[in-house]
């Protein structure tokens, strides 16, 4: 078993690596430096609290460590007049807890978030910087939720990073005019993190919850930020996830294989989130709502039903015919062909998902094939399911949902005699 030091080092870095590393980049204006520095604090804590026990304020002894450490990198470098200057008027001996303004703290993790995501770097960019920065994962750990190589993902965040220095990204929130520019992109971000989680795009597991637990305190974060009254598409993306996650556990069975909404058990959804978000759906639906609100409707209509026949469809549909106006994508045409299919039977659900067939948008999309073969399957054409089953094999690059797929197919095609 860790030791109490060890587990006090732990605890720490997870909670508040984040807002550590958000402190460092405001006092020392580098990436780099912030991190390598906590990076050694927390190291040196492990240490230290071995011997003389744990502090009474853990996150106040490490910031203050990694401040000093910062000072000697810079010394190194000869900038004696700026240190000097800079140590009388930051930084002082004491180890108390701050007394931190109600806005400082929230301002340095705020201004990291925004200057993570800034539109000058790369979506991607945007993502693994934000995983580095805010959530303390592991370069290794990053790469692996984008599976690449570790050294390609070294290479991606040193080019963010290099590019927020060269380019002068600022440190800053926003101001009035760029905020919802700007917002979206975060909340983008944080969303892509969730479904990496929720659905991994390749490998063996389907879900990744480590992802999912950092995009949802992420969301958690952003919207406390935000407040008091935070943005309602900020609220709107914090439940979502709420409402997705709460059914994380019944998602799979024991096998780790796919268990699809129907067929699970509601009694290991986790009751919890689900009545934590419920009101978040109704607090943003009192006025104008975007993708996210909508998004977040359908989850809570889902999470609403006792029993699969108990879920409106046909609300889940005008929710998609909604979503269709604010935010068009082949998609989310998709996902509401397959509620079409739940309200009014597959047949006119088939003909939606054969009019996007044509247009080859989804063509390498492996849900689209899925979806037409579980229809095709449904109205008794099998051998045509077959085909389609055979097609979403191809593209499928998850090995859950690939499992799912053949038992599909074997269900449609049995083996000759």
């Amino acid at each position: 078993m860790p030791s109490d030091a060890a587990a006090a080092v732990e605890a720490v870095y997870r909670s508040d690596w984040g807002r550590i590393v958000a402190t460092l980049i405001s006092l020392v204006g580098d990436f780099d430096l912030a991190e390598e520095c906590a990076q050694e604090a927390f190291a040196t804590a492990i240490r230290q609290w071995e011997e003389s026990g744990v502090p009474e304020f853990p996150r106040a002894w490490i910031v203050q460590t990694a401040r000093h450490k910062a000072i000697d990198r810079i010394r190194r470098k000869k900038r004696f007049e700026e240190i000097e200057s800079y140590a009388a008027d930051e930084l002082g001996p004491t180890f108390a807890e701050p007394d931190y303004d109600s806005t400082q703290i929230p301002d340095d993790r705020l201004r990291l978030i925004f200057t993570c995501c800034h539109p000058a770097l790369a979506p991607e960019a945007q993502v693994a910087l934000t995983l580095r920065t805010l959530c303390g994962l592991e370069t290794d750990e990053i790469a692996r939720a984008f599976l690449v190589p570790e050294t390609t993902m070294a290479q991606r965040l040193v080019r963010a990073k290099r590019k927020i220095r060269d380019a002068g990204i600022p440190y800053v929130v926003p101001d009035t005019g760029d905020m919802a520019a700007r917002l979206d992109a975060v909340l983008t971000v944080i969303y892509l993190v969730f479904n990496e989680g929720y659905a991994a795009t390749r490998g063996g597991p389907l879900v990744r919850t480590d992802l999912c637990v950092e995009a949802i305190r992420l969301g958690r974060l952003l919207r406390t930020l935000l407040g008091p009254q935070p943005p309602a598409e900020a609220t709107a993306l914090f439940a979502l996830m709420l409402l997705q996650d709460a059914r994380r556990e019944a998602r799979l069975d024991e096998a780790g294989d796919l268990v699809i909404l129907e067929e699970q058990d509601r009694g290991r959804w986790d009751h919890g989130q689900i009545a934590e978000a419920l009101p978040l759906v109704r607090e943003v639906f009192r006025g104008a709502v975007g993708p996210f609100a909508l998004q977040a409707a359908i989850a809570a209509v889902h999470c609403e039903s006792a029993r699969p026949e108990d879920t409106d469809w046909r609300q889940i549909v005008q929710l998609y015919d909604l979503l269709e106006r604010v935010q068009p994508s082949p998609v989310v045409s998709l996902n509401r062909a397959v509620a079409v299919a739940m309200a009014d039977g597959p047949a006119p659900a088939l003909e939606l998902v054969e009019a996007l067939a044509t247009t080859n948008d989804l063509e390498n999309y492996h849900l689209l094939h899925a979806a037409r073969a579980d229809l095709l399957r449904r109205i008794g054409s099998l051998d045509e399911a077959a085909k389609s089953y055979a097609r979403a094999l191809e593209l499928v690059t998850n090995d859950s949902e690939r499992r799912f797929l053949e038992r599909r197919l074997r269900e449609v095609r049995p083996p000759a005699a």
